[in-house]
C-alpha cells in the first residue's frame, strides 16, 4: 500500500507530462471550415445537444441557423476550423465568435470546439486548439473567452488551463438541462 502511495505522489502534474502521440493510423489535417462542411458539423453538435450538458441547447440546431451563423462568422474574418480525416469526413470543429456584440467588445470572442464521438480522447481537441489560438491571434483578436459547463466537462477545463487560460469565474445555477441545474466555468486568455 505505501508503495502505490509513493509511485502515485512521484507522478508528474498533468500539465508537466508529456503529450502522448496520437493514436496510430488517428491522421487528419486541420483547415479552414466551407459550407460544404456545415452538414458534418451540425451532426456533431447534434449529437452533445441531444446526449451532454456541454452545451446548454436543448434543441438541435437546423442547417439554416448554422449557415447564418457561419456566414457571420466568416464576414467578421473570424477563425472557423474543421478537422478531416484523409477520407474527408469531418471528426471535429472549432471556432470563435463575437462575445457581446457592442462595438467596445471587438476584440474578445468566445470559443467553441467540438469533437465527433469517435474522435476524442486522442489528442485532436488540443491540436484544434492550438490551431484556434494562432489563427484568432492572426486575425488580430485580443481575448478569449472559454464557457465551460461546470458538470462533466472537466477535460476541457484541463486542456484550457494547459493553453494558460485563466479561471475568472464560477456562475452557480444558470443552465437547467435534463432535469438538474447546472453552472458554468469561465476561463480568459489574452493573446497580447
Amino acid at each position: 500500500m505505501l508503495e502505490e502511495e509513493y509511485q502515485e505522489r512521484r507522478q508528474l502534474p498533468q500539465h508537466l507530462r508529456p503529450v502522448p502521440e496520437p493514436e496510430p493510423g488517428f491522421e487528419y489535417t486541420i483547415r479552414p471550415a466551407t459550407v460544404a462542411d456545415l452538414p458534418s458539423v451540425r451532426e456533431i453538435y447534434n449529437h452533445y445537444v441531444r446526449n451532454s450538458t456541454v452545451t446548454f441547447d436543448e434543441k438541435a440546431i437546423s442547417l439554416a441557423e448554422l449557415r447564418r451563423k457561419f456566414a457571420h462568422i466568416q464576414k467578421l474574418k473570424m477563425p472557423y476550423l474543421v478537422a478531416e480525416n484523409p477520407r474527408g469526413e469531418i471528426l471535429g470543429y472549432a471556432y470563435v465568435y463575437p462575445w457581446k456584440e457592442k462595438a467596445a467588445y471587438r476584440f474578445t470572442v468566445e470559443n467553441s470546439i467540438y469533437l465527433g464521438p469517435a474522435a476524442t480522447s486522442k489528442g485532436l481537441g488540443k491540436a484544434l486548439l492550438a490551431e484556434l489560438i494562432a489563427a484568432s491571434k492572426a486575425a488580430g483578436i485580443k481575448e478569449i473567452i472559454a464557457v465551460i459547463a461546470d458538470k462533466g466537462a472537466d477535460a476541457s477545463i484541463q486542456m484550457h488551463k494547459n493553453f494558460g487560460f485563466k479561471e475568472i469565474g464560477h456562475m452557480g445555477k444558470v443552465g437547467f438541462k435534463f432535469d438538474r441545474w447546472l453552472g458554468t466555468v469561465l476561463m480568459q486568455k489574452s493573446l497580447k
